[in-house]
C-alpha cells in the first residue's frame, strides 16, 4: 500500500490562509453591517460561533499533522489574574443591576477569549514544528486591518450616507457611519499601521506594504480621530527610536515630517477651532462626567460596583450636571464603577504583569505587541478599551495575553515522538 506524501507547502499555504480568514470574519464581527437588528444579531452570534469552532478545527488540524501540542504556559500570573478579572465579573451576576446585559457581555468577551487561545496556540505550533513555515500574527492582522479599512475607504466614495457619520450638529462628517464609531476605526487603523510595519522589516512585498499604509492613513485622517493619530505618530516615533537600519528610518521619519503638521491642524485642533481646542485640553470634555461618577455613582456600589459593564442602578447614569451615559468612555473608569475598587486592583496588576511579560521576549515579538497596545491603550482612555463593553480592542488584548503566555516544552513524551516522525 502507497502513501500519499506530505506536502508541507500546500498544508502551510491553507492553514494561513484559514487563519487570515478566521482572524477577518473574527474582527468584522464587531462593526455593525446592517440597520436590521435580526441580521446584526445573527451575524454577532452565529459568526462569532462559527469562528470559534474553525479556529479549534485549525488548531486540531494542526495537531494531527504532526506538530503535538506541547506548549506550557510562562507568565503565568498575566493570564491568571485576567482569568480572576473574568471570574469577578461572573461572580457580579449576583449583583449586577441587569443580570442580562452583564451576562451577554461577559459571554461575548469569553467568546473572544477562547478564539485567542486556539488562535494563538495554532501559530505557535506552526513556528516550532514547521520551519519553513512564514505565517506571522502581525502579517495576519495587518492585512485584516488593510481589508476592512479598504471596504471603508471604498465605501466613503461610493455611499457616503452610509459610511460617514455627522457629528458636532451635523458641522463634521467623520468614517465610519453607522457601521463603527469613528474613533474604534480610527484605532483598528493604528493597530494596522503597527503590524503593516514589520512587513516594511523583513522586505516584505515592500510596494504593496506602503500603498496598504497610505491608504490606512487615509482613513484615520477620514475618521478625525485625535486619540487614534496620536496613536499612530507615537507607533512611527517608537520604530524610529527601535530600528537599527538608517534608511528606514529616515524614510519613516520624511513620511511623519510631511503627514504630522497637517494632521495635527485638522484633526487634533480642528483648523484652529477655539472650543475644539479646549475640548481637546479637557480630555475630550467628558472630565465633568468622570467627575461625576466619582463623586456621586461610585459611593453607592464603592467595594464591587454595580456588575459586569454597569455603572448604575439604572441603565442611564445622569448627574444633575452631566448628559447621561450607559458607558463611561474610559475602560479603567468602567471597571471602578462596575466592579469596583476590587476589579480595578485586579486589572492594574493583570497589565503590569503582561507588560512584565512583553518586555522578556525577543526583540521581533515585543516591538509587534508594544506596536499594537499603544492605539489600544490610547483608546482605552476615552472608548469602550480593553476592559469595557464588547470591542475588537479587548480581542487584541487578549491576543496579546496569549503571545505571551505559551512556551515550547523541551521533551516530548513517546506519542508525541511517534507522531512528529510520522510527519517527516
Amino acid at each position: 500500500m502507497s502513501y500519499k506524501k506530505f506536502d508541507e507547502a500546500s498544508f502551510l499555504k491553507s492553514i494561513n490562509t484559514w487563519l487570515f480568514v478566521l482572524l477577518f470574519l473574527m474582527v468584522a464581527g464587531f462593526f455593525t453591517w446592517s440597520e436590521n437588528i435580526i441580521i446584526t444579531r445573527a451575524i454577532k452570534v452565529v459568526g462569532r460561533m462559527g469562528v470559534l469552532i474553525g479556529s479549534y478545527l485549525i488548531y486540531r488540524r494542526i495537531v494531527r499533522q504532526g506538530a503535538p501540542d506541547t506548549l506550557t504556559t510562562k507568565n503565568g500570573l498575566a493570564s491568571w489574574l485576567y482569568f480572576a478579572y473574568l471570574g469577578l465579573g461572573f461572580i457580579s451576576f449576583l449583583w449586577s443591576t441587569n443580570v442580562g446585559f452583564s451576562a451577554l457581555q461577559w459571554f461575548m468577551t469569553m467568546q473572544s477569549l477562547v478564539f485567542c487561545y486556539f488562535f494563538v496556540k495554532s501559530i505557535a505550533l506552526l513556528n516550532i514544528y514547521f520551519p519553513n513555515n512564514t505565517t506571522k500574527l502581525y502579517n495576519l492582522l495587518g492585512n485584516t486591518v488593510f481589508i476592512l479599512i479598504l471596504i471603508f475607504v471604498i465605501g466613503m466614495f461610493v455611499d457616503p450616507d452610509t459610511f460617514y457619520r455627522l457629528t458636532h450638529g451635523g458641522e463634521e462628517a467623520r468614517l465610519g457611519g453607522y457601521i463603527m464609531n469613528p474613533n474604534e476605526l480610527g484605532m483598528l487603523a493604528g493597530v494596522g499601521v503597527a503590524c503593516l510595519i514589520f512587513d516594511l522589516y523583513r522586505k516584505h512585498h515592500t510596494f504593496w506594504t506602503i500603498v496598504k499604509l497610505i491608504i490606512i492613513f487615509y482613513a484615520l485622517y477620514a475618521t478625525g480621530s485625535r486619540s487614534s493619530l496620536i496613536g499612530a505618530l507615537l507607533i512611527i516615533y517608537f520604530h524610529i527610536s527601535q530600528s537599527d537600519k538608517k534608511q528606514l528610518k529616515a524614510l519613516i521619519l520624511a513620511a511623519m515630517l510631511i503627514i504630522a503638521p497637517v494632521a495635527i491642524w485638522k484633526i487634533v485642533l480642528k483648523g484652529g477651532d477655539t472650543e475644539r481646542l479646549e475640548e481637546v485640553m479637557s480630555m475630550t470634555g467628558r472630565l465633568p462626567f468622570w467627575k461625576a461618577l466619582i463623586s456621586e455613582g461610585l459611593p453607592r456600589e464603592p467595594l464591587l460596583g454595580f456588575g459586569f459593564m454597569r455603572i448604575d442602578y439604572k441603565e442611564f447614569f445622569q448627574s444633575t450636571h452631566t448628559y447621561p451615559g450607559k458607558m463611561t468612555h474610559n475602560t479603567f473608569m468602567q471597571v471602578l464603577m462596575n466592579l469596583g475598587f476590587v476589579g480595578l486592583t485586579i486589572v492594574i496588576f493583570q497589565m503590569i504583569f503582561t507588560l512584565r511579560g512583553i518586555l522578556r521576549e525577543n526583540k521581533e515579538i515585543k516591538l509587534m505587541l508594544l506596536g499594537m497596545l499603544i492605539p489600544v491603550i490610547i483608546n482605552s482612555f476615552t472608548e469602550f478599551g480593553i476592559f469595557g463593553e464588547s470591542n475588537y480592542g479587548i480581542l487584541f488584548y487578549q491576543l496579546v495575553i496569549f503571545m505571551i503566555a505559551f512556551e515550547n516544552r523541551k521533551h516530548l513524551t513517546r506519542a508525541e515522538q511517534i507522531l512528529v516522525r510520522k510527519r517527516s
